[in-house]
């Protein structure tokens, strides 16, 4: 018998009587373990040697795990913080809180979507409290991190790890560990392979490839070629893709535009003039608190003309028109120009209706944006501090609601949702104004997608205007969860995020 020297090599040190590794040979035979898999492999065909495998679920840290060993996870790290802060007492101001244990960027979504969840305390109205019976130190998630650490954090076979699964799944699902396979195939001799050892088998060359200098000798003739198992799988190829945001917010535009509206642009951190006191939000509503805006320490917005500003202060004290009353409440100049952080792009429509923003305002005007925006929500499975809203108007005469509903019929029509619902609702800018909602493809759970209505006189007035605009803020991750069928808005984006999600969701419309 006359085999290939790779393949006789691996024949020679198979055993009859023990399974061996591939590992176990490579190392013997001087070849590359895939070598000696594949040499196995075309053995067994010609039943010389059987090939077993066993499948083991193997841990490796992350990156992030490994930084959080060193430094504690950020929910540890914050509720030590809330200790120091005095928070198993009384509540503590979220902020100091967060400041003491140090975290910063992501670290402080991840350490407020865990503190809750693990019993550590609560988070109510911008104030945090810790449960002092609470203790982080029997984390199992944090155990279950040292423990690996120890182990080596590289490859580690799971059985050797005593760790509750749900804790493997937690840790996986926060990006804290990598769960991975790995395949360990064994070698041993059969009959037939003794039988072809005892009577003796040849050595022969084989070429892996027909080169030129094969063929102008003729040597091609008489050369044994390796063969190729097109079957044998191939390691996954991913290639950039698209974020799934990306492309809905891209969808958008293409309707939007498509449907006669201009994109609308302008600053993420802004007056509260422009974010608010345009839309005949009163200084001392509760939303205008520091618990509710992200308030920036700068100097105060200049360039406001003078006269704007006055007519919208005459808006807020005294109303607007024949039956304006206004609200009788605080007003400061100097609040007004404060800047924060946008909570609406409505900001943007009072730059463009103002004709500050050098839009073209001769009716019948549209105009619309995707842009960020910044809340201090409670994070779940529909809420982000941080996300993309639709926002558009419409100026024309003699606009009614009926206008406003086939306008959202139409656009929601464009990614396949039909069953769009309206539920009347007041907001101190628009009036008559509803809610929109649609049901999840999924849960068949009714979400709330945007906010709509009619400006009120109180707004178009001081801006100039004095004709009709409707207008709304749709949620960008909202209309994504209704057409990628996502449940939480989280693994949308975020440090949450759901990276097998984001490879694979489809964008439907």
């Amino acid at each position: 018998m006359r085999l290939p020297e790779r393949q006789l090599a691996v024949l020679e040190a198979a055993s009859a009587t023990d399974e061996r590794t591939v590992a176990e040979i490579a190392a013997e035979t001087d070849l590359k373990p895939e070598t000696v898999a594949g040499a196995a492999f075309d053995l067994a065909d010609e039943g010389l040697v059987e090939v077993g495998s066993a499948t083991d679920e193997t841990l490796e840290l992350t990156d992030e795990g490994l930084t959080y060993v060193d430094d504690g996870l950020p929910e540890t790290r914050l509720y030590r913080a809330g200790l120091d802060a005095g928070a198993d007492a009384e509540p503590a101001s979220m902020g100091e809180v967060i400041g003491g244990a140090d975290l910063d960027g992501p670290e402080v979504d991840i350490a407020l979507a865990n503190f809750a969840r693990k019993g550590f305390g609560s988070v109510d109205g911008g104030e945090l409290s810790v449960d002092p019976d609470a203790d982080p130190d029997a984390d199992p998630e944090a155990t279950a991190l040292a423990a690996l650490a120890d182990a080596g954090g590289e490859e580690l076979d799971a059985d050797a790890l005593d760790v509750d699964e749900a804790v493997i799944d937690q840790l996986d699902s926060r990006g804290l560990v990598a769960v991975g396979e790995s395949v360990t195939r064994t070698v041993r001799l059969t009959d037939d392979g003794v039988d072809a050892l005892m009577t003796g088998v040849e050595a022969t060359e084989t070429v892996g490839a027909l080169t030129p200098e094969l063929l102008a000798s003729g040597e091609w003739r008489d050369a044994e070629f390796a063969e190729y198992n097109v079957e044998a799988d191939a390691e996954t190829a991913r290639g950039g893709r698209k974020h799934v945001l990306r492309r809905t917010a891209d969808r958008v535009k293409d309707v939007l535009v498509g449907m006669g509206f201009q994109e609308m642009e302008g600053p993420h951190a802004d007056a509260d003039f422009w974010i608010n006191d345009c839309l005949f939000m009163p200084q001392d509503h509760p939303a205008r608190t520091h618990w509710d805006r992200f308030a920036l320490d700068v100097d105060r917005m200049d360039g406001i003309p003078d006269e704007l500003m006055a007519r919208v202060e005459a808006a807020h004290r005294d109303g607007w028109g024949i039956d304006g009353d206004g609200y009788h409440s605080p007003w400061s100049a100097d609040f007004a120009r404060e800047v924060a952080l946008r909570g609406h792009t409505t900001s943007l429509s009072m730059r463009y209706l103002s004709g500050i923003a050098g839009a073209e305002l001769e009716p019948p005007q549209r105009y619309f944006s995707v842009e960020k925006v910044y809340r201090n929500d409670t994070l779940d499975p529909t809420h982000l501090l941080e996300f993309f809203q639709i926002e558009g108007w419409v100026m024309a005469e003699d606009l009614s609601v009926r206008d406003l509903m086939g306008t959202f019929e139409e656009f929601y029509r464009q990614f396949g949702i039909t069953d769009i619902r309206f539920k009347p609702h007041y907001n101190p800018y628009t009036e008559p104004s509803f809610e929109l909602f649609g049901e999840h493809p999924e849960t068949g759970e009714e979400i709330e997608i945007g906010n709509s209505g009619v400006f009120r006189e109180e707004v178009t007035g001081p801006l100039g205007v004095d004709c009709d605009v409707m207008a709304w803020g749709l949620a960008l991750e909202r209309l994504a969860m209704l057409t990628t069928g996502a449940e939480d808005i989280r693994d949308l984006h975020g440090t949450l995020a759901d990276i097998d999600f984001l490879r694979n969701a489809e964008v439907s419309y």
